[in-house]
Order: structure tokens, then sequence, then C-alpha cells
């Protein structure tokens, strides 16, 4: 008994160091006990429905006084309301009332596998794992183990790091990609779920879905982890080893990098190489799975009008086709057509498909952000970044209002893209709509 004991630490530990090279760990993961009602204690991702507060209003009203994670978040569509320093404050202090409470069961040294079903029936499978921030660098020209896919707002972090910096909790709404074709890492586990311990099951507000998890702690799990992740970074170039590819959840990542570096410069090297907060919490997602769907993400404008943009678009294009298109079905198909760069727009006098020739930027995402940049700077529009065309559809056709929509992006070279170009443009991708963005259920102390 006691060699097999000694064996299994020998086996963890190994394995945990293999794994810390890669930048990946497992962490100590905490779950509402048995008799919270998961349905109202998880809540859609902070960063979506930032122009319909009626969501949120929704969603504050079917929790009520539940324990909730709607308690433990900031949505951003109140981020520049007053009273912002008094929400951190009760941000904070729900946290450790929770704590306090005993409201959580602990899940050391462990991952979870997670298994989410959108209402549209696509499914996912996950990893839920932390992250060595350590290992990320969000800087375009970054080739790092982990990076950014798109580009980094800077002006985004310090708003997020009032939130976060004196949290006692993290809740992970992030998702990070991996580029796993043999499916090695996630998918073994998907086949032996049968016989891991199931650690919640429940259905989702909202239209959500829903969402199951399975614990992986066995010393030979962990273990069998490690190496298809090592076999992973073997096959990469040595000069730009793009293991971990941001998905979604960039600027909460890099909050979190931002966050550690200023805790790290009070403490010592053993002491940096032990603390909880040099981690971060995410999902990672095989970018092969078939119910990874890759939506883009359409831009709204606001205050502008319709001579100030093509005005704008020709300034970033040799030339310029516009075309009058009938309907929305029609307008997809169309700009999703090779050739010309292509978008799509709708404004009150209905769908429009721009087509053009020499842009200013290698894809539709990056030359509409020149152009967008460019009426901003000049205070002749605002601009909303919007997942579904739903939103597009309903808000674009308002008076002073213009909805711009983009062709898709081919998650199959997606990495490689990357690792070419580095950053794409900000804003370029989501995965899936807003509804099927990760929902906050697990949380990890970060003190």
């Amino acid at each position: 008994m006691g060699s097999t004991i000694i064996l299994k630490e020998v086996t963890m530990t190994t394995a945990k160091a293999q794994l810390a090279v890669l930048g990946l760990s497992t962490a100590n993961i905490l779950v509402p006990k048995q008799g919270i009602d998961l349905r109202k204690w998880a809540v859609v991702a902070c960063d979506q429905y930032t122009s319909e507060i009626e969501y949120w209003k929704k969603v504050n009203a079917y929790v009520g006084d539940n324990p909730s994670t709607l308690r433990l978040i900031f949505p951003e569509v109140y981020l520049h309301d007053n009273g912002k320093e008094a929400r951190i404050a009760e941000i904070n202090r729900t946290m450790r009332d929770y704590l306090d409470q005993g409201l959580f069961t602990e899940y050391p040294d462990s991952f979870f596998l997670v298994h989410r079903t959108c209402e549209n029936q696509r499914e996912r499978w996950g990893l839920l794992a932390a992250i060595d921030l350590e290992k990320y660098d969000y800087s375009p020209d970054s080739k790092s183990l982990v990076r950014a896919t798109e580009g980094t707002i800077l002006s985004r972090i310090p708003p997020r790091k009032e939130i976060r910096k004196n949290a006692p909790l993290e809740l992970p709404h992030i998702m990070v990609l991996i580029d796993d074709k043999k499916e090695t890492v996630i998918e073994p586990f998907i086949m032996q779920r049968a016989f891991l311990e199931h650690v919640y099951d429940t259905p989702l507000m909202a239209h959500g879905g829903s969402v199951e998890a399975f614990r992986i702690h066995n010393p030979n799990d962990i273990s069998t982890i490690a190496k298809a992740f090592q076999d992973l970074a073997d096959a990469l170039p040595s000069d730009n080893p793009l293991l971990f590819a941001m998905g979604d959840g960039n600027h909460s990542l890099a909050t979190a990098k931002s966050c550690w570096e200023d805790i790290k410069k009070n403490l010592t090297p053993k002491e940096q190489e032990r603390h909880p907060a040099r981690y971060a919490l995410v999902e990672l997602e095989n970018i092969h799975q078939p119910g990874l769907v890759f939506e883009p993400i359409h831009r709204l404008l606001f205050h502008t009008t319709a001579e100030d943009f093509l005005s704008e678009v020709k300034n970033q294009a040799q030339s310029v086709t516009v075309e009058h298109i009938a309907n929305e079905e029609t307008l997809l198909s169309r700009i999703n057509e090779e050739g010309a760069q292509k978008f799509g727009y709708l404004d009150k006098d209905g769908y429009q498909l721009f087509s053009l020739e020499g842009p200013s930027a290698s894809i539709a995402a990056g030359t509409l952000q020149n152009v967008i940049d460019a009426l901003t700077s000049k205070g002749t529009a605002e601009v909303d970044y919007v997942h579904g065309l739903d939103v597009v559809n309903e808000k674009g056709v308002l008076d002073g209002n213009i909805g711009l929509i983009l062709p898709k992006i081919s998650k199959d070279t997606f990495f490689e893209t990357i690792r070419r170009d580095r950053a794409l443009p900000r804003k370029t991708f989501s995965m899936g709509e807003a509804e099927e963005k990760r929902y906050y259920l697990e949380a990890r102390s970060i003190i």
C-alpha cells in the first residue's frame, strides 16, 4: 500500500513538472455545494449583451436572492455607469461572504472535463485547467506559448484590473484553443467519462442549453494529459511555438496578467512559483471539434451617416463597389465569395454589399477597423461589437445607425495564420453566438 501511494505521488509530481514547463497546471477548483440551484448560479460571460441592458435586468430578476455568479461579476453593460466603485466593493464582499458561508466544495489538484450542449444542439468538450501567466504575452509580436489571437485594447485593462485586483476569487469565462488534429488531449477522456467522477450537470438560463463536468485527478490520467501536450509541443516550430491560442476572454486573461505583474514585484522567486495569482483558470478546447463554430463579430455604428462612412471606406481601398442586396440570406452568401474583400452593410434603406480592391488590411475586419478608428477619432461615430445578426438587424435600421456584417473566418488555417501574420484585428471572431459563450460556474482562489 505504501509503495503504491509513493508511486502515485511520483507519477503526479513528474506529470505536473512536465505540464509546468508548457505553462499548464491542475487547479483547486471550487464548485457550489449540493442544494444550490445551478440554473440561477451560472451566468453568461460578462462581456456579452453589452448593448442589451434588458437582458441583464431579466437575469437579475430571475436570480433574485439566490446565490449566483451574477453577484460575483461586473457585466460590462454597466461599466460606464456611476457607482462603479461601490459595485466592485459589493462584488468583493459577496465573494468573501460566499467563502465564509462554506458555499463551495473544493476539488484539489484537478482538471475538469466539461461538456456543453447548446440549444441548437451543438456540443463541445473542454478541459478546465490553469494557465501560467508567465507563459502568456499579449503583445502583437509575441512568440510565446500562450498568446492573443486578436489585438489587445490596452485601455480595456485598467477598469478590469479594478475589479480583479482585490478579488479573493476568479471565475473563468476564458476559452483557449489547442490545435490537436489527432484528438489526443481531450477526446480520450470523452470515451472514458463513465469512469470519472461526475461533478455537476445543469441546464443553463436564458437559452444557454446545458453543461456538465467530470473530474480528472488520477495521477495516471494527469500523466496521460501531460504526455499528450508534450507531443503537441514537440511538433511546434522552436522559434514560434504557439501551443495555446486565445479563443474568448483575451482581455480577462490580459487583466489577470497585469494584476500578476503587480503582485509578483513584492514576492521572492520561490513565492512567485507558488502564488495562485500566477495562474488563471481557463477552458481549453480543441479547435477541430465539429461543435466549435467560429462566428464573425459584427459592428454597430451610432451617431453617424452613410456619407461619412462611405467616404472613409474609400480612403481605405483603391476602389469600392457597392451593391444593394434584397435580403440577409443573399448577403451572407455573397460576402463569403472569393475574390475582392467583402463585407455587408445595413441601414434604414436596407442591405448593401461592399466589395473592395486594394484594401488597407488583409481581411475585412482589419479594413473596417481602420474605417471605424478614423470615424471615432473624428467624433463622427461610436461603435459597439456584437455577436449574432439579431441585434444588427434590430438596431442597424434605426436613424443614425449602421450595421456592419463580416464574413466568416476559417478555423482550419487559424493557428498557421496567427503564427504567420500575428494577432488578427481586435474583435474579428467569436466562438458561437452570445448564448453559447462560457457561463460562470466554477471558481478558484487567487489570494
